[in-house]
Parts: C-alpha cells; structure tokens; sequence
C-alpha cells in the first residue's frame, strides 16, 4: 500500500491518519489474540485477515498471541490448530506471545492498582457480586469489603496468590464506580481463585487474570498500536482505558522485568482499542460453544468435518485460502453488524477455482452407454486441453472406447420441453469425441433403464468432414475400460434455515441440521485421477469443483469432496 492510497475503511482512515501524524513513532503493531479453546471458524478469518492486512498494508508487524488465560477451557491441540490455520490462510506472525508469558506482569500490575488504592481483595461470592452490581436503570451498591486497607488487601491478595483460599473463595477487584452508568466499570473483577494446571504454567499459578484485564496489559507490553477488537468490546472500552491509564506501564519499568528477564522484546505502548463489526454468515452458527457441542455430541465428524464452518473444515472442504481473503476483502469493514449471504462466499470459490482447478471429466450418477459401431476392442486415444480458458495448464490424453459412462441425468427416456440432452431416437454431441444417436434403450426386469446402446457418427469426429455438425445439447464422459472407481461426497449446508440460531418457534439449531448436508456415491472418473494429489482441486466438468481429500484421498481409494457446485443452487426465488 503506498502513502497515496486512500483507505478504504474507517479503521484504516484511523490508521493512516496516525502513520502520517508519527504517532507511535510511525510504527504500526497489531496482534490476532485467539483463545485456544476451540478451532477457528470463517468468522475468525475476518479478524485474521484486517489484522495481518493492517500490518502488512501500513510496513508494520502484527503477533499472533494466545489469550490462555482461562486454563479449563484451553488446550494445545487448540493451539496447534490455530497456528496452522493462521498459516493455511497465507499469513505469518512477527512474534508468537501467550498472554501466559505475561503472568507475572499482571501480578505486580494487581500489586501496584492495590498499594494506589485502586483495587480490593473481595468476598463476595458470584450470586452476591451480581446482585450487588445493579441494573441498567439502578446503580449498583459497593461491597462490604471495598474499604479494607491497603495493607489487608495486599496482604490477602499474596495470600491468594500463595493458594491458601479455595476456588471462589475471593476476587480482585477494581475499584472504579458502582454507580457508573456503564456496568463494566463497577468494580470489575480482575482476579479470581482458580486452581487449576495451564498448559504452559503448569501448576505455578492458583489464580488467573480476568480477559478484560489482561487483554489491554499484554497489548501493552507487546507495544501494540491498534488493538482491533469486534463490536461487543465497545462497552468494555472504558475499563481497557481505565487499566492502562492506572497502570501507565511504560512509566514503571520494573513491572515488567520478568519480560526482559525472559528475554522477549519489550517496548511498551498505549494502544488505542477500535472495534468492528464480526463476520457473520447465513446458514451457519458462529458460536463456539456450538460447534464444540456438535463435535463432542458427535453431529458432525469433528471439528474438520467439510460442513463445519471452522477453517481446517473449510480447508478439508476444498475453499481455497484466497477465496476466503477475497471473500472478507470484499466485505469490508464497518461498525453496523449484518449478516452475509453463504452464497456471496461460495462465489469467491467458484472465482478462485475457475480461474485455478484444472478440468476432468468424472460421472456420479452413472448410466451405460455402448457405441454399437465400434469394435469390441476399439480404443484410441483423445487429446483434451486441462483449462478451456488458459493454456498455461497445457493438454491430456484421454482414452476412448466402446463402452462409456455417462450421467443418468444426460437420459431421458420421455423427452420433456427443453431437455437438450440424449433421448430415444435423438442425438447429442459427447464431448471431444462426436455425435451419437441413441438407437436402443436396455432395463433391469425391474424396469430400471441400465444401458443405452448408441451409434457415434464418424463424420463428426474432431477433424471429420461433419464436425461442425450442429445438435443442441453436449454430454461428458468417462472411458468405462479406464475409469477409475472413487467414493464421492457430495457437501451442502449444514443447516437448512438461513438463521438456524432463532429459536423464537421454540427449535434449536440442532433441530435445523440438514439431513442432505452430505451424500456419498460410488462415482467413475478419469483414470489420471487416482493419482491427484491430497488437497489437489478439480473441476468435474458440468458438475462442480471438487477437492482429492486432505486426509482419506489414496490412489488405490480416491476420495474427492465436492466443494461447491458449478452454480448457486440456493438461489432465492424472484419476488
């Protein structure tokens, strides 16, 4: 991005604007703070994408820092996943952080809000702090414990911290408002009992940080500049800047010196918090308590299930990382919450694969068809382009004989108006190799039509006299004597309401589950197919994009996932 671009968003106007006035030094710094409590979904890519983006767009740097600050929640598994998703998108971090790092920052942080008597060791339990809190119409009363000295506080908080008080026991707090009209800011907690091991820390800590207070100490520490932060931190604002100006770390040196001491870089900021609005997608829920809930009640087939709307789903799925960069590019950034069509993403993928994925032929519901007037052992060999609109992708043979499959939806035994495809008696053009007439339709003692014998027109050849021929209709194929057998899994949407969290006709998302949401066929495709690389992307042409599987894809068991169809099949009917 150069100086004379001109933003494109407010967020970027804020950004350009300090860049130009020097503030931070000119240096702009951001960080994407997951919690790895779960996977990443396509929301996260939002967040993902506007905070790399900022950095890479304005020369700066941007972290990937884990907010592992609630241990019975988190989980390396989480961590590693995240990580891989971050780079799957195209992305890499200038520093991976933990808010773990900074335990002891936000300790002497606590000491020091405590000796400037600005925070208070509480007993109050759960029940009591909320019905002292007040309403949005009433203020809220202080603590009977709000008023103990500093001595006390202190003495009682490295109490705490020693584990001598059982979980619940006692809180932090800060000790800002309780008539504050912003319910965030009366006396907050910003500590609590919690034993329990973490992932980095082990056993080292019986007390943990509360998110809103350790959120703004690590962005500072980090010297973050823009900390960007979804629209449901707004109200929260006030207690980010609050904590910062009390603590004003930059001033106070030593309470950072485990930072130092650990060797991580240290220059300390005073970022400035803007909020957005998060990504929201149709057809999809976006809570992460939800699609834990779909994984551990085994609704889905984990958290990379091709339906999941998590990022290692959609990468399994077969979207590619720059259909879903487009796909938030495109969306842009504002502070008015609204929901985007899953069709709108879609189309990023067909964008991204039609200019991308190489073409094959493959049936997936498939019909006999014999050339009658070719020889029991005919086979020849037909040259195919790999990209109909770049010949970068270059040619492939295709071998071609007596026996082919077809797709039963190219037949129609009774021809209906505007069906232009193969019928008794009628003609159609097979692609690449000719126009065959369709002279004998054979079936099951059931009734079930399962052959179709033909004659090819040899005139019509590619190269023969007649090839310019005209008939209406054109139908793909599969060599039946070279095709290779594949498992097929046709996707769909998860859901099938368009907001399956609204529950006002007292169902659940659970009770919106789309029972066609994935099918699985025995399909015959081109036989170079069998060796297509894991996470290879094709185009099976007239049917959609599909995907070789991440995981189950092998030659001797192909496994393709459709990854979108060739045209929006949820298409809202006109008014």
């Amino acid at each position: 991005m150069t100086e004379a671009t001109t933003p494109t968003n407010f967020i970027r106007q804020i950004v350009a604007a300090d860049k130009a006035s020097g503030k931070h030094a000119g240096k702009v710094i951001t960080r994407f703070p997951p919690e790895p409590n779960g996977y990443l979904h396509l929301g996260h890519a939002k967040s993902i994408c506007l905070n790399f983006g900022i950095a890479r767009d304005y020369a700066g740097t941007c972290n990937l820092r884990f907010d592992d600050t609630n241990p019975a929640r988190e989980d390396i598994e989480f961590v590693e996943a995240i990580r891989e998703d971050v780079r799957w998108l195209g992305l890499e971090w200038a520093e991976q952080r933990h808010a773990s790092d900074y335990f002891e920052v936000f300790y002497r942080c606590a000491l020091k809000l405590i000796a400037d008597g600005k925070a208070y060791v509480c007993d109050l339990d759960a029940e009591e702090v909320r019905a002292y809190r007040g309403t949005l119409t009433e203020p809220g009363r202080n603590s009977p414990y709000r008023e103990r000295t500093v001595a006390e506080n202190l003495d009682l908080f490295q109490r705490m911290r020693a584990g001598e008080f059982e979980d619940g026991a006692r809180t932090l707090r800060a000790k800002i408002d309780m008539a504050s009209g912003n319910i965030n800011l009366r006396d907050p907690a910003i500590y609590r009992i919690r034993k329990q091991a973490h992932q980095n820390t082990g056993d080292a800590w019986p007390i943990y940080p509360m998110y809103d207070y350790a959120h703004c100490i690590s962005d500072a520490v980090e010297g973050i500049t823009h900390s960007l932060c979804t629209l449901e931190f707004e109200d929260h604002r006030p207690l980010y800047d609050w904590c910062l100006d009390q603590i004003n770390l930059p001033a106070h040196p030593e309470l950072a010196e485990s930072i130092v001491a650990a060797g991580l870089s240290y220059a300390p900021s005073r970022p400035q918090q803007i909020e957005f609005a998060r990504g929201n997608l149709d057809f999809t829920v976006m809570s992460k308590r939800k699609l834990m809930a779909l994984v551990q009640d085994r609704l889905v087939d984990g958290w990379d299930d091709p339906r999941m709307p998590t990022l290692t789903g959609a990468r399994r799925r077969g979207f590619p990382a720059a259909a879903i960069r487009l796909f938030w590019e495109r969306a842009g950034i504002s502070k008015q919450n609204s929901v985007i069509e899953y069709g709108v993403l879609e189309g990023c993928v067909r964008e991204v694969l039609d200019a991308t994925a190489a073409r094959r032929m493959g049936v997936i519901n498939p019909l006999r068809l014999v050339l009658q007037n070719l020889a029991d052992d005919h086979i020849e060999v037909l040259d195919f382009p790999n990209h109909p609109k770049d010949e970068a992708f270059g040619r492939r043979n295709v071998q071609f004989s007596r026996e082919l499959w077809i797709e039963r939806d190219d037949f129609l035994e009774e021809p209906i108006k505007g069906f232009h495809r193969l019928v008794p008696g009628g003609e159609v053009r097979l692609r690449g190799a000719g126009i065959i007439r369709c002279d004998e339709v054979v079936k099951s003692a059931t009734g079930e039509v399962i052959e179709l014998r033909c004659t090819l027109d040899a005139d019509t050849r590619p190269g023969g006299s007649g090839a310019d021929r005209k008939v209406k209709g054109t139908i793909h194929w599969v060599d039946a004597r070279s095709a290779v057998a594949a498992e097929v899994r046709l996707y769909d949407r998860l859901f099938d309401v368009a907001d399956p969290d609204d529950d006002t006709d007292g169902k659940t998302y659970r009770d919106h589950l789309n029972p066609g949401s994935r099918r699985i066929i025995r399909a015959w495709l081109e036989a170079g197919l069998a060796g297509a690389a894991r996470e290879s992307t094709w185009q099976f042409e007239r049917l959609g994009y599909f995907v070789a599987d991440r995981h189950d894809h092998a030659a001797a068991a192909p496994v393709f996932n459709r990854v979108v169809t060739l045209r929006d099949t949820w298409v809202k009917p006109a008014k």
